[in-house]
């Protein structure tokens, strides 16, 4: 029976899109380059790295980045960013003369950078954090491994007579309660959480 009003049904209306991608392919990521560029000294439009094409072919010849990904053979993880990429990164990252994690900002889109890396584009910080975290003990212990070798092997092809070994520290302020910082000797910021970390350099290197 009409009772002075329609009834209307509501229909659906699915429309089938693909859902927006959060993540990307290892395929869009990686990327391989072997020929090393011609340096030139003339006016070219170089980037503010372009020192970096000399550590392009130091890094290829100490097989830096399959020794790194060695290291990290023992975690069963396989992220699209691997950790030795991560620790290679942070090796560029230290080279550049940078610090703080948030200023690979600074040369995030450098071409350079990225074909040092083997990248199309860089991981951001959280990415690096989070790897970082990752890492074990085991994997910890073979990069100290990997890295006194370096220092060994350099050693032992300058053959020198004798070694002078150079200790010094260096304070780094943090904020607030950063694990494993600490009150201490602070010129700058007396009575901030600090690290101190110990430095050996060889003196016969400079």
């Amino acid at each position: 029976m009409n009772k002075g009003y329609n009834k209307f049904s509501r229909q659906k209306i699915t429309f089938s899109r693909r859902p927006p991608q959060v993540k990307s392919s290892k395929a869009q990521i990686h990327t391989k380059f072997h020929k090393i560029p011609d340096i030139k000294f003339e006016d070219q439009q170089l980037t503010s790295f372009s020192g970096l094409l000399i550590f392009q072919l130091f890094f290829k010849r100490i097989e830096l980045k399959d020794k790194l990904k060695k290291c990290f053979s023992n975690l069963k993880l396989s992220p699209i960013f691997g950790h030795h990429l991560v620790v290679m990164l942070l090796i560029i990252h230290l080279i550049l003369g940078f610090r703080r994690l948030r200023e690979i900002d600074y040369y995030r889109d450098d071409p350079l950078v990225l074909r040092l890396m083997g990248l199309k584009k860089l991981p951001d910080v959280s990415t690096i954090s989070r790897s970082l975290s990752q890492m074990d003990t085991q994997s910890i212990g073979n990069l100290r491994r990997l890295s006194r070798s370096f220092v060994i092997n350099g050693l032992q092809r300058e053959d020198f007579g004798r070694l002078t070994l150079d200790f010094d520290g260096s304070v780094l302020s943090t904020k607030r309660h950063a694990e494993g910082s600490a009150v201490g000797y602070n010129k700058v910021k007396k009575g901030a959480r600090s690290y101190y970390p110990l430095f050996c350099t060889i003196a016969q290197t400079g």
